[in-house]
């Protein structure tokens, strides 16, 4: 007979790559999960207990018994005789706050703290910093419902006050709520390729109104002296990694924050999976004052290019706009991208050509008073969100939208 076994490891260096990255391979393949990506938050200190992530990722082990040739019939015989085989694996953190999620849960904190009750730390299953829906539960489907309940068998034992688990495809998120989870729902903004051959192209099938707007917005930064240029892969130095950090250091200093991520991260990345690295930089002659940071993705079957970061040193009227949006649109029509996710909420994102999507996310919390509670606010929430989609008007001529 087979059996389960569930480990917890403090470090994703403790799992060899090929055998987490090939579980990433049944899911679809995105890059957002692989080792090396999950690593870099983790070598880079940008994740770690002295920033309020504690790293707890679950290993799921199929434990067989060897072959009968093999088995030891002496009175010493242990389990040690039996083979394993990774069948899922949950990157999975312990947080002391709510940083760096998108999915905003401080209002439950603070009614815990009303109460008397501790709400931190929490656990938390997602790709660190990053709004990108995708498999969570990183197994195929026949262990999908093992996996769901091994995670909050997990929660639930650690007496931590919630599970909660980020951005879930929507195989996992069914999982998820038949295991127990409550489940919500998020909007997001994203652009869908219609086989159009050029900006132009693109521009033909917005609305007028809309169109003239993108184009009003991109003749200011070209009237400013301003260009951009798209840089990726192995052209990427780390002299363009160390003008990249000073703009995305300098758009949380100009909010009061600290950044979230540290340069060892975007270094590390850059160095392991260039690949994957769209860096869009603007320039003031031959002087670079802004960039923004894409990652590029194939995940089931479909390209993707995913906006992260963006950060400039100088003020210019419309240039997050340009480089943000206009100049990653340009890119992906040249180089047969089908999505642009461009991150979390964003209406604005509507009038340069993004269209609403529903994403999910799945949680858990240990207190049956609050369960309940949050489980009704979350039906509200949803009819909620509903009723904004649906008021939401297509930028696209009627016959597009449509």
């Amino acid at each position: 007979m087979t059996s389960i076994r569930i480990q917890a490891i403090d470090h994703i260096d403790e799992i060899d790559p090929a055998r987490w990255d090939a579980l990433v391979e049944d899911c679809g393949g995105s890059v957002m999960l692989k080792h090396a990506f999950l690593r870099a938050f983790e070598t880079s200190s940008s994740v770690a207990p002295g920033t309020g992530w504690q790293t707890s990722h679950l290993l799921l082990w199929e434990q067989t018994p060897a072959s009968p040739d093999r088995v030891n019939t002496s009175a010493d015989a242990s389990s040690s005789e039996r083979t394993e085989h990774l069948v899922a694996a949950i990157p999975l953190y312990a947080k002391r706050h709510s940083y760096g999620e998108f999915v905003f849960d401080w209002a439950w904190a603070e009614a815990y703290e009303r109460h008397g009750l501790k709400y931190y730390p929490k656990w938390l299953c997602a790709v660190p910093f990053t709004p990108v829906p995708g498999p969570r539960l990183l197994t195929t489907a026949p262990y999908r419902p093992q996996a769901a309940k091994a995670l909050l068998h997990w929660a639930e034992m650690s007496k931590l006050s919630s599970l909660h688990v980020l951005y879930t495809s929507d195989e996992d998120t069914q999982t998820l709520r038949k295991a127990g989870c409550m489940t919500r729902t998020h909007t997001q903004f994203h652009w869908f390729n219609q086989n159009w051959q050029n900006f132009d192209s693109f521009l033909t099938d917005l609305n007028q109104s809309k169109r003239k707007k993108i184009r009003a917005e991109r003749r200011k930064v070209k009237d400013a002296g301003v260009t951009t240029q798209v840089i990726t892969g192995d052209a990427l130095t780390q002299e363009h990694w160390d003008f990249f950090y000073r703009c995305y250091a300098n758009t949380y200093h100009l909010r009061g924050n600290q950044p979230y991520l540290t340069p060892a991260f975007f270094s590390e990345v850059g160095r392991t999976l260039p690949g994957h690295c769209v860096l869009a930089l603007a320039y003031r002659g031959t002087e670079p004052i802004a960039a923004s940071l894409l990652w590029l993705d194939t995940a089931q079957g479909q390209r993707r290019l995913y906006g992260r970061y963006w950060g400039t040193l100088e003020h210019v009227d419309c240039l997050h706009f340009e480089l943000a949006y206009y100049t990653p649109i340009e890119w992906a029509l040249n180089n047969q991208i089908d999505v642009i996710e461009g991150g979390a909420q964003g209406e604005h994102k509507l009038a340069r050509g993004f269209i609403p999507v529903q994403t999910q996310s799945a949680h858990w919390l240990a207190h049956p008073g609050f369960a309940d509670a949050v489980d009704r606010y979350l039906e509200q929430e949803r009819a909620g969100i509903n009723a904004y989609t649906e008021s939401l008007h297509s930028p696209f001529k009627q016959e597009i939208g449509d």
